[in-house]
């Protein structure tokens, strides 16, 4: 059995996931989501923290059970503590949802206070910028703005 995350973990979550709402209930271009589950295959399935779907995109990969059979345009990674974490979420899910088709993917890291922003480029996912908490979180792929300003007010 795994163990839940802790509590400001599941809380950045929380918040990334309701501002991405805030801005998909404006627009009606998709909508957000904690814990889904996307079935790449047999081999491949996780549970991202946060997805962001546009509803065209949903129709596609949305399976009768529920779960995401492609890849959503966005997904968020909450870093937990340790180097194993640190590992999976940075080298082996940059990998798997690189090969899989996401555009754009943010890992924060509430102990540093960043949000490393991944977006597609040539085919790849590479690292497109650093935030600190300071900074102002937008998607140019998504026309998204993450309302409240800066990404601290996401990591409190």
């Amino acid at each position: 059995m795994t163990r839940a995350p802790h509590w400001k973990h599941q809380k950045v979550g929380d918040n990334v996931c309701t501002q991405l709402k805030l801005w998909s209930s404006e627009t009606e271009l998709g909508d957000a989501a904690t814990g889904v589950g996307i079935i790449f295959s047999d081999a491949d399935n996780v549970i991202p923290d946060v997805v962001w779907v546009s509803n065209e995109r949903l129709s596609e990969i949305l399976d009768e059970a529920g779960h995401l059979t492609g890849a959503p345009e966005l997904i968020i990674e909450v870093l937990s503590p340790g180097e194993v974490q640190e590992k999976r979420d940075k080298q082996l899910k940059l990998k798997l949802y690189s090969v899989q088709g996401v555009r754009e993917y943010w890992i924060f890291d509430r102990v540093r206070e960043t949000v490393e922003i991944y977006r597609r480029e040539n085919g790849v996912l590479k690292l497109a910028a650093t935030l600190y908490k300071e900074d102002n979180l937008t998607s140019p792929h998504h026309e998204c703005y993450v309302q409240g300003g800066s990404t601290n007010n996401i990591m409190e």
